[in-house]
């Protein structure tokens, strides 16, 4: 059907769950930082704005906490029910580091995980700060393994192959692979962008419907000044990962390029937008610059890049696709660093919190960050084929013995039960950000916190926290 393989649909699963499941570890990833710099703020300070959005955001962190693992667990079975090939042959290796992911980070994040959701008043303030801590420090040790099994694939090392399968000799040539450092500083630091983006698009959201008061500021602030900082540093790291795959995966890098073959000894030009063409083996009205190729990808002006036509038509990835999800990421991210400029630009003006223009566009800009993250994902993944271990292992070869119809029957069940369980999660979690957080201005209040008497933190609420509601005033009091 449509010329589709059972292969076809088995990537397309597998594409599909791990589009949505990416996309909450990384938010996780930035707000349990994001709140450990809150409540570090709040004792440091004593200033009840980041007490107040630390309740705020530890609410949509627990929803989104959740549906991260839930949609984690079902990543790991499709290694053995339609990926079994792959296993077999590599999961000497990605299994080990799977489970140092499992003994290291997550136990620690579900250790301290309940103390810091629940602990609010409970448990004395640096014991509560530290489990903010070390959940914060859970989600980044999580990343650390989920991308060193993942830079393996990309550049494995420290191995042997014996009767067929992968025997590791050198674990930590297996966990520092060539790729990992790059990946692992390109991941982490695009789950801060998106989270600032994240928060930034809140605190806008509320300004522009009149909710101005010191916790929408505080978020738009903090939000903005990450976005000025992170977001360019992101770009010199992609440069240096561009760099390093230029080394190591010379043919996702023409890919990405649209880069079909050299000319003589002419310098590479950059082709900014066109339709790479695969069965033609042409970029179809390529723009180009010249020299820029060169330049970007090699840092000179005379050497050249590889082209495609240097590979066989069946190692190369689909140009096509990975063309334009590099765009769409490069793309983003200038726009990111334009909106961190901006925000500076009125921050001296005073004009930030006021300035209607860049107040729509930080909220238009809410969704950037996880679609420059999903766009990245592609690139990395689809140009990496048709390997699935590159160089060892192709993709075709990887796959389960699984005809077309189960294949169609579960890809099916797949989008349903996605769209309708992460959905409903998805639009629980709007909820929370358009309620804002929760502050009790011109209330004498005490100091609150850990160990204190305060309303307790309920980081799986979404009701109408009022107390002035005379509707819900018994039941709040019971």
């Amino acid at each position: 059907m449509f010329g589709l393989e059972a292969l076809d649909l088995a990537r397309m699963q597998f594409a599909f769950t791990i589009s949505f499941h990416i996309l909450f570890p990384a938010i996780t990833i930035g707000l349990a930082s994001y709140l450990a710099v809150l409540e570090g703020l709040w004792l440091k300070t004593h200033n009840d704005t980041y007490r107040d959005l630390y309740h705020f955001w530890s609410k949509i962190f627990a929803v989104n906490f959740g549906m991260g693992v839930v949609s984690g667990l079902v990543m790991a079975y499709q290694f053995g029910t339609n990926w079994s090939r792959f296993s077999d042959f590599a999961g000497s290796v990605t299994g080990p580091l799977l489970t140092y992911e499992v003994l290291t980070a997550f136990f620690l994040e579900a250790g301290f995980l309940g103390v810091m959701l629940f602990g609010w008043n409970k448990v004395g303030r640096k014991l509560h700060f530290f489990a903010t801590v070390m959940v914060a420090i859970g989600t980044l040790i999580s990343t650390f393994w989920i991308l060193a099994s993942n830079s393996w694939m990309q550049t494995p090392q420290g191995f042997e192959i014996v009767n067929g399968q992968v025997i590791p000799t050198d674990w930590l040539a297996v966990i520092f692979n060539p790729s990992f450092p790059y990946r692992l500083m390109h991941m982490a630091t695009a789950a801060f962008v998106a989270t600032a983006f994240f928060v930034g698009s809140s605190a806008a959201w509320h300004l522009l419907r009149g909710k101005d008061n010191p916790a929408i500021r505080t978020m738009l602030s903090m939000a903005m000044w990450m976005a000025l900082i992170v977001a360019p540093i992101q770009a010199v790291i992609g440069d240096f990962h561009g760099l390093n795959t230029l080394e190591h995966q010379p043919a996702k890098i023409a890919a990405i390029e649209g880069h079909w073959e050299n000319v003589g000894d002419e310098p590479t030009p950059l082709i900014l937008f066109g339709w790479p063409d695969m069965k033609a083996e042409k970029t179809k009205f390529a723009v180009e610059i010249p020299y820029l190729g060169s330049l970007i990808l090699t840092h000179s002006l005379d050497k050249q890049v590889p082209a495609l036509k240097d590979f066989p038509p069946e190692d190369r990835p689909n140009s096509t696709i990975v063309f334009w999800s590099f765009r769409i990421m490069v793309g983003l991210g200038f726009l990111m660093i334009f909106t961190g400029l901006w925000s500076l630009w009125l921050r001296k003006r005073d004009r930030l919190y006021t300035s209607r223009p860049f107040l729509y566009l930080a909220l238009w800009m809410g969704p950037s960050g996880l679609i420059a993250i999903l766009a990245g994902w592609f690139t990395t993944e689809i140009g990496r084929q048709p390997w699935v271990v590159y160089g060892l292992m192709r993709t075709a070869d990887a796959s389960s013995n699984h005809s077309f119809m189960q294949m169609s029957i579960t890809l099916v069940l797949f989008v349903v039960v996605y769209f309708a369980l992460f959905g409903t999660g998805l639009g629980y979690m709007m909820r929370l950000v358009r309620k804002g957080p929760k502050i009790d201005e011109g209330k004498e209040t005490n100091e609150g916190g850990p160990g204190q008497k305060r309303t307790p933190a309920r980081p799986l609420s979404a009701a109408d926290d009022d107390h002035a509601d005379a509707d819900h005033t018994t039941t709040k009091e019971i």
